[in-house]
């Protein structure tokens, strides 16, 4: 079975970090364009980052330029995303989903979601 497992999440005070992880199962992430969605309660769900299948291009929405990072490690067939500077702004279920080959961030086209993983940023 084909899927993307985030992993990570959790409860995080205000101006700290945490590193989620999204790993797939069933197929290999090298070829793939991997991106990080989040959707905060009550609005749509966002594009966050994303990073190509080798790794040399990335994008970040503005919001979080400068505190966020993408990464991806295709050994362990597995992204990242390393956020830091916390703000309970970035209270959210964050999503990676994939998409073969295009380099592409934007939701519609991705062939594969993830159940996403809760971060949620209070004191």
């Amino acid at each position: 079975q084909l899927q993307l497992v985030e992993s990570g999440g959790g409860l995080v005070q205000p101006g700290g970090s945490v590193r989620l992880s999204c790993a797939a199962s069933g197929f290999t992430l090298e070829y793939y364009t991997i991106g990080w969605f989040r959707q905060a309660p009550g609005k749509e769900r966002e594009g966050v980052s994303c990073i190509s299948s080798s790794g040399r291009n990335t994008n970040y929405a503005d919001s979080v330029k400068g505190r966020f990072t993408i990464s991806r490690d295709n050994a362990k067939n597995t992204v990242y995303l390393r956020m830091n500077s916390l703000k309970p702004e970035d209270t959210a279920v964050y999503y990676c989903a994939a998409v073969y080959l295009q380099f592409l961030c934007a939701e519609v086209g991705m062939d594969y979601w993830g159940k996403g993983t809760l971060v949620t940023v209070s004191s």
